[in-house]
C-alpha cells in the first residue's frame, strides 16, 4: 500500500514530503489554537460571573441584593439546573476557584448549555447575541448557603467548526505559495536527472550517440559533464583496444602464414598434417578470441533479416558437414538484427548440442514479448551449480586438453556475448530425463 501511494520520481517524493510537513505542522497550530481558545474562553466567562456573583453577595450583606425578575444576576429559591443536563465542569471548578479567592465559600456550583431565548434576556445580552449571531447561552447557578441560588446567563460561543475551515483555508493557501515553487524547482532538478538516466540506459558501447546538454544546477550540469566526459573516454578506450586487437590479430597471422607454407618442406606426411592441424587451431582460438574481445563494437550494422531462413541456413550447414541435426519448420519471421553475428551464435550453441548430445534438434518459438531460438540435445546435461560457469570464457567442464573434445570455452562466452548485444538473453536449463536446452530469447 505505501509502495503504491509513494512517488517515484524525485520531485514527486519532495512535493509529498512538505505536504505531508504543512499538514502536521497545521494539525499541531490547530490543537493549540484549540487550547488557547478553550482557556481564555474560560477565562472570560468565569471572570465576570464570579465578579457579578461576589458584587451580589456583597449587596446581600447591605440589605439590597439581587432579585428574581429582574436585573443579571438574579436568586431562585431552586436550582433551574437539573441533572439531566450536561454540566460544564470546567466552568464550574474555575468559578468555584475564583469565587474562593474573592472570599466567598459557595456551596454546589451548576452549569448548563441551553439555546438561547430572548425573552429570558436582559436587553444588554439581547443585543450582544444579535450582533454576534450567538444561539446558545450558558445557565450558571451558584449557591448560596442558606440563602438560594444565585443565577446568571451569559452568552455561550458555539462550536469550533469555523476555525477548522480556517485551517483548511491557510492550508491551502500555503500549498499555493509553498509547493508550487517545490515543484518547479522540483522539476528543474529532476529533468535533467530523468535525461540523464534514459542516457545511461540507452548508453552501448559501440553506438556514438550525441551528448547530453548541461542543465539544470549547478551539481545536476556538473554531474551530466562527467557522464559525458565518461563516455568520450570509454569510447575512446574501445577504439585504441579495437586497434590493439587489429595490430595483434595481424601480427599473429603473419608469422602462423609463414609457418603454414614452411610445413609443406616436411616430408613426413604425418607430422606435416599435424602441424596443419596445428596452425588451423591457432587461427581458429585467434578468431574466437578477437571475435569475443570486439562484442560491443560490431562492424556489422543492423538488417531486417528472416530469422527463420537464418537458422534453417546454418542447420543446413552442419547437415552437409553429416551432423544429426533437425529443424523445425517455421513460418517467415522478420527481425532486425546483425545477421552474421547471431548466425555464429546459433552456430555455437549447435556445435555444442553435436559434440556433447550427438544431434540437436532446433525450433524457434514466438510470442507477443519474445522469440525463442531452443537448441535441444540428447546429451548428459550440465550440472545445476555449474549453469552460470558455463558462460565464462575459458571455462571447460571437460578436463582434458583435447580441443576436438572440450573446446578452449570460447563458445558459450561468445554466444552470450552476441546475443546480449542484441539485447536478448541466453538460458541453459536441464531437461528431465536428460538432455539440456540452449535457449536464445530476444526481444520481439
Amino acid at each position: 500500500m505505501m509502495r503504491w501511494f509513494w512517488p517515484q520520481s524525485l520531485a514527486g517524493q519532495m512535493v509529498l514530503l512538505i505536504a505531508i510537513a504543512l499538514f502536521v505542522a497545521q494539525a499541531i497550530n490547530f490543537a493549540m489554537l484549540l487550547h488557547e481558545r478553550g482557556h481564555a474562553r474560560l477565562e472570560q466567562i468565569a471572570g465576570p460571573v464570579a465578579a457579578r456573583v461576589l458584587d451580589a453577595v456583597e449587596r446581600t450583606s447591605q440589605g439590597r441584593g439581587p432579585v428574581a425578575d429582574r436585573g443579571r444576576i438574579r436568586r431562585l429559591p431552586a436550582n433551574p439546573v437539573t441533572a439531566r443536563e450536561n454540566s460544564q465542569t470546567d466552568v464550574d471548578e474555575r468559578l468555584r476557584a475564583v469565587l474562593v479567592e474573592g472570599g466567598f465559600r459557595p456551596g454546589v456550583i451548576a452549569s448548563a448549555v441551553r439555546p438561547a431565548d430572548p425573552r429570558d434576556a436582559p436587553p444588554w445580552q439581547q443585543r450582544i447575541e444579535r450582533r454576534t449571531h450567538i444561539r446558545s447561552q450558558l445557565v450558571v447557578a451558584v449557591e448560596q448557603p442558606g440563602m438560594g441560588w444565585l443565577v446568571q446567563r451569559v452568552p455561550w460561543p458555539g462550536n469550533d467548526w469555523f476555525l477548522l475551515w480556517r485551517l483548511i483555508g491557510q492550508t491551502l493557501i500555503l500549498y499555493v505559495i509553498v509547493l508550487l515553487p517545490v515543484i518547479w524547482i522540483g522539476r528543474r532538478i529532476s529533468r535533467p536527472l530523468r535525461d540523464l538516466t534514459m542516457a545511461a540506459d540507452r548508453f552501448a558501447p559501440g553506438e556514438e550517440g550525441p551528448l547530453l546538454t548541461q542543465r539544470g544546477p549547478h551539481d545536476i550540469a556538473h554531474l551530466i559533464a562527467a557522464f559525458n566526459a565518461l563516455t568520450l573516454r570509454v569510447t575512446a578506450m574501445l577504439d585504441e583496444k579495437n586497434r590493439m586487437l587489429g595490430a595483434i590479430g595481424h601480427d599473429l597471422r603473419t608469422p602462423l602464414a609463414a609457418l603454414r607454407v614452411r610445413i609443406e618442406s616436411v616430408e613426413d606426411e604425418t607430422d606435416r598434417t599435424r602441424m596443419a592441424e596445428t596452425i588451423a587451431e591457432m587461427n581458429g582460438t585467434l578468431d574466437d578470441i578477437l571475435s569475443l574481445a570486439r562484442i560491443g563494437r560490431p562492424s556489422e550494422a543492423p538488417t531486417e533479416v528472416d530469422l527463420a531462413a537464418l537458422v534453417d541456413a546454418v542447420v543446413e550447414d552442419f547437415r552437409d558437414l553429416g551432423c544429426n541435426v533437425q529443424f523445425a519448420d517455421t513460418d517467415r519471421l522478420r527481425t532486425r538484427l546483425r545477421p552474421s553475428l547471431m548466425r555464429r551464435a546459433v552456430r555455437n550453441l549447435i556445435e555444442n548440442a553435436v559434440k556433447y548430445g550427438q544431434r540437436a534438434d532446433v525450433r524457434i518459438e514466438t510470442s507477443s514479448i519474445d522469440i525463442r531460438i531452443v537448441v535441444a540435445d540428447e546429451g548428459p546435461g550440465i550440472p545445476p551449480d555449474r549453469l552460470a560457469d558455463v558462460f565464462d570464457p575459458f571455462t571447460r567442464l571437460e578436463q582434458s586438453r583435447n580441443r576436438k573434445t572440450g573446446g578452449i570455452g570460447l563458445g558459450l562466452a561468445l554466444a552470450r556475448g552476441i546475443v546480449r548485444e542484441a539485447g536478448g538473453e541466453i538460458v541453459l536449463t536441464n531437461r528431465e530425463g536428460g538432455g539440456l536446452d540452449a535457449t536464445i530469447i530476444l526481444p520481439r
